[in-house]
């Protein structure tokens, strides 16, 4: 194949970083739509973030920034930039155009959307506000912007507990993932409950009683990736490797992460790979991750334990990046509304850190 001085040095670049986890012929390929990104955003005066789950090649050719969404959420917050291409699913593409109503926010694909995100609605909320009136509502940042409308603060998997133990409050709402209110609810020593928002209750609700002495009441979503984690796959891993050193996103279930060494969010485990020596590690998380942080450490051993890809973060390509710029392809719109509630809940997440 020939190829440009510029896609040249762009293929010896991902060549580097990628030939253990990316097929050759693909990196050549994919290194002309990265260089063409890359001169189109400068031409557009646009910035591309990247999430930690996209696929290994976009992910370390075009993004300006990367990381996990409270990182993304400040970037966007602070870009002065006219275009912000979100390579991620598009409640953060959404989160983006709250924080930048005049800029212009593109999605590379419409159908990047997320399990987590589609399992709770606004209407949901309002019922469990009206159901535990004067209870605090702490939603998770995976989530769509009318849902944070209707919520006092956000968070993210590395700040949950902190941003409910903020609040001073004796009860609280968090909002929609089982397994991270769970894990939440044991950080912070708190009980948990789920009620039922349609009588009779559920043979599976827990105490469904109004909230006195400190609980959580939590919402049954679960990401679709991290929910197929399981202990026995931890066992499994350590039988063969019992020097592994395994981690575990928030998301997975609290049998899990405490099974795990360490539980944190995705900007917290690659923090933890970069500053730990391990004989290896695995990672129980979305694959690409794992692929993006054994080809950002490559002194580091990393097992793979990858059935798992997010079929949301799989639909951004580096393709449909580059549509998604030349044709100003897919425009992210959040009525306003509903964006000047949702920034409020935003905004004091992101001033809590």
């Amino acid at each position: 194949m020939t190829i440009d001085t510029s896609t040249e040095a762009m293929y010896e670049k991902l060549k580097a970083m990628l030939s253990e986890v990316v097929p050759d012929v693909e990196l050549q390929y994919k290194a002309r739509f990265a260089v063409e990104i890359n001169r189109l955003k400068a031409e557009r005066n646009a910035v591309i973030l990247g999430h930690n789950y996209m696929e290994p090649a976009l992910y370390h050719s075009v993004p300006d920034f990367r990381g996990d969404s409270l990182e993304l959420s400040r970037k966007a917050a602070s870009t002065d930039k006219d275009i912000i291409v979100f390579c991620g699913v598009r409640f953060m593409a959404e989160t983006a155009k709250i924080l930048n109503p005049d800029k212009t926010v593109l999605i590379p694909s419409p159908r990047a959307g997320c399990s987590l995100a589609s399992s709770i609605t606004a209407a949901d909320v309002r019922a469990l506000k009206a159901r535990y009136p004067g209870v605090p509502v702490v939603t998770y940042i995976n989530t769509y912007a009318d849902v944070k409308a209707e919520t006092d603060i956000c968070c993210t998997s590395g700040n949950a507990a902190k941003v409910v133990e903020s609040l001073g409050a004796s009860s609280v709402i968090f909002l929609p993932d089982e397994y991270l209110a769970r894990n939440v609810a044991r950080e912070t020593g708190r009980h948990i409950i789920f009620p039922s928002l349609t009588p009779p209750a559920q043979p599976d609700t827990e105490l469904d009683i109004t909230p006195l002495r400190g609980e959580m009441i939590g919402w049954r979503g679960r990401c679709e990736v991290h929910e197929k984690y399981t202990v026995q796959d931890i066992i499994d891993v350590r039988e063969q490797y019992p020097d592994v050193v395994v981690l575990a996103h928030p998301e997975c279930s609290p049998e899990v992460t405490a099974a795990a060494d360490f539980s944190g969010s995705t900007a917290a485990m690659i923090r933890y790979v970069e500053q730990t020596r391990a004989p290896r590690y695995l990672l129980l998380t979305e694959c690409s991750m794992g692929d993006n942080i054994a080809a950002a450490n490559p002194d580091k051993e990393m097992l793979r334990l990858c059935s798992v890809r997010c079929p949301h973060m799989n639909e951004i390509t580096l393709q449909d990046t580059l549509k998604s710029l030349q044709l100003t392809r897919y425009v992210v719109e959040v009525p306003e509304e509903i964006r000047v509630k949702a920034y409020r809940s935003v905004q004091r997440m992101l001033a809590i850190g």
